[in-house]
């Protein structure tokens, strides 16, 4: 008896979709006077190092859980094009190979540590998906700045912020929960201006990694302790 031959799916694997999607990004929203938009993705070493982490660590369809943070800064996501990954991170904790270099960055060295307590890279990122609501960041007078931080840039860039999310979640994460790096002006963003369009049942907002290591950084260890219990949680 002759067993028929599956027939081998011909749909990307999430992490070539990913890594299709954050290397075209286009913005073309007004910005503010003085502002212009951190774009990495212009960059080949980027776009290299992009592909990779994406081919290594988001292989599979299933469906992640998705982490917004804020958008990226100059010394993390500014330089490597990955949501809170520094330089260091790309060859220490990644394993890629890259020409990208930079120093370390407090947010990235932080979720590093929540990585590692979650049980290391492949795990994580096996379970969730790291963006952030605006997956391009922003320069004003030589300094990065969050969206959230001039009342024009915030109400013009929700509709791109809205686009991206949904675009993302069509790539195949989980729609009815996220984990949001944030417990302040960025939680009151995501309840007045994303909620509304897209209808999460639940947000875990958990305190920004930046805030952990500038003010919080002796109890280090009970943030990444609540981190990691609110990514079990939502992913077991």
């Amino acid at each position: 008896m002759s067993v028929p031959r599956q027939r081998a799916s011909t749909e990307p694997e999430f992490g070539s979709r990913a890594a299709a999607f954050l290397t075209s990004l286009r913005f073309d929203v007004p910005l503010p006077r003085g502002f212009t938009v951190l774009d990495p993705y212009r960059d080949q070493a980027v776009v290299d190092v992009v592909q990779q982490f994406c081919a290594r660590y988001y292989a599979g369809n299933h469906a992640r859980v998705p982490i917004w943070g804020i958008n990226p800064g100059r010394f993390g996501a500014g330089i490597t094009g990955l949501s809170f990954t520094d330089p260091y991170a790309l060859q220490h904790d990644l394993g890629l190979i890259t020409s990208i270099a930079g120093r370390r960055e407090p947010s990235a060295e932080y979720v590093y540590r929540v990585i590692s307590a979650y049980g290391g890279p492949k795990t994580f990122y096996h379970d969730v998906y790291m963006s952030a609501l605006s997956p391009l960041g922003f320069i004003k007078n030589g300094v990065n700045i969050n969206f959230y931080d001039d009342p024009a840039l915030t109400r013009n860039i929700v509709p791109f912020v809205v686009e991206c999310m949904r675009t993302q979640m069509s790539m195949g994460l989980r729609d009815d929960v996220c984990v949001v790096l944030g417990s302040g002006k960025l939680k009151a963003f995501m309840e007045k201006y994303i909620r509304p369009e897209i209808s999460y049942s639940t947000v875990h907002y958990l305190e920004h990694p930046r805030y952990i290591m500038q003010y919080r950084r002796s109890q280090m260890g009970a943030y990444v302790q609540r981190y990691v219990d609110t990514l079990l949680h939502c992913t077991r």
